[in-house]
């Protein structure tokens, strides 16, 4: 086994798209740390400015590089220019590239030579200088080959697991919905609400540090997440841009675009909110729990839905917001079934956390083997080398 740079046996194609309708492969057509495709069929696309590839070439998202987002391609086609274009020469198996490219060495070297804090990028310059270990023809075939059968074991395991979560997830919101469901009457949101603002204007300038900006973006399955890249605002535009009010703890959190009707509660209000996020104050505290989980029910969500406006990204305004019905309860009834909601959630939630731990050993596992097989640290052929519990 020889140790080279990767830009003694892979090039970095780029070659513009002539502009003729090809399969289009964008970043959010790849699955990350699974080297394959995230739905059944491309889309068809036109882009002048795309990059073209071949049947056997492997496209390496230079963008965000710790989501593994590589995949070789089983087709010509083009992508976006976020992809490297990595074409194996006769002496590197495709597949074997495409492993190597979802090796821990491999995404430790595209991280580590990455530049830019918010959307942080590898370059061809850089991954043209990662080290790897290079095998005989022969035995990159078998490296690749035992790597696809285990692979695929580990998959059926993960896909069975996420059918598992897909049911409780579907209890999930068959729990919240017949909460709702045999209200006598509702009455329009906004008598509910002491107070709403829309901050809606221009994006304030992003800083390093400051005042933690939350945006649409960040209001996911119920809460606030600011993933691994969180972004702030400095204090002087803070008090220019949350002049319409500051949020406090309790406000309830609904985006109205990109994506509509995620829904979250407040609980840090030292934080500025961005556009595309419509605070809602309740009167009470009751009411604003009422709300959050009406707003996470598949009936309020089709409300939403029904006033919802826009021909290429759907959103509402907060006035068409204001007359949304929800089901109304006497403040003793509506207690008692969100306490009983609550107890249900928490119930699925026992359920779906060992799941997911399984999930993660999963996804470490399968990472791991990758990586012991194409470093030389596991043989594939007697099935000895490196300890991957």
């Amino acid at each position: 086994m020889r140790q080279l740079r990767m830009r003694h046996v892979v090039r970095n194609i780029v070659e513009k798209s002539d502009g003729s309708p090809q399969p289009f492969v964008g970043l959010e057509s790849i699955e990350g740390n699974a080297g394959r495709l995230s739905a059944d069929e491309l889309p068809i696309k036109s882009a002048t400015d795309s990059l073209r590839h071949q049947k056997g070439d492997v496209l390496f998202s230079k963008l965000r590089p710790y989501l593994a987002k590589s995949l070789m391609a089983d087709r010509p086609g083009t992508g976006t220019g976020e992809l490297l274009v990595l074409r194996p020469t006769p002496q590197m198996e495709p597949r074997y590239l495409l492993y190597m490219t979802l090796s821990r060495p491999w995404l430790e070297w595209a991280e580590m030579t990455s530049y830019g804090s918010k959307m942080p990028r590898t370059s061809w310059d850089a991954i043209a200088e990662c080290p790897l270990w290079l095998p005989s023809f022969q035995e990159q075939r078998r490296i690749a080959h035992f790597l696809d059968t285990e692979t695929a074991r580990i998959d059926r395991l993960r896909a069975s697991m996420i059918d598992a979560l897909s049911l409780l997830d579907e209890r999930d919101r068959t729990t919240i919905d017949n909460v709702f469901r045999d209200g006598d009457h509702s009455r329009q949101i906004r008598r509910l609400v002491a107070k709403w603002i829309d901050y809606r204007g221009a994006t304030p300038t992003k800083t390093e540090h400051g005042v933690p900006l939350i945006t649409a973006g960040n209001i996911f399955n119920g809460r606030v997440d600011y993933g691994r890249s969180p972004e702030f605002i400095s204090e002087n535009d803070y008090d220019s841009w949350m002049r319409r009010g500051l949020p406090r703890s309790g406000d309830v959190l609904l985006t109205t675009e990109a994506p509509l009707g995620e829904v979250a509660i407040l609980n840090d209000p030292a934080v500025a909110l961005a556009q595309r996020i419509i605070l809602i104050r309740p009167h009470q505290a009751l009411d604003a729990h009422w709300i959050y989980w009406y707003f996470r029910s598949p009936l309020g969500k089709s409300e939403l839905l029904r006033r919802a406006t826009g021909s290429t990204a759907l959103g509402i305004k907060a006035d068409r917001l204001r007359s949304v019905p929800v089901p109304v309860f006497d403040d003793a009834e509506k207690q008692q079934r969100i306490k009983n909601l609550e107890i249900g959630i928490k119930s699925t939630l026992r359920l779906r956390s060992p799941i997911g731990r399984q999930l993660e050993l999963l996804a470490e596992r399968r990472q791991a083997l990758i990586t012991a097989a194409v470093t030389g640290q596991f043989d594939v052929t007697t099935g000895r080398g490196a300890d991957l519990s």
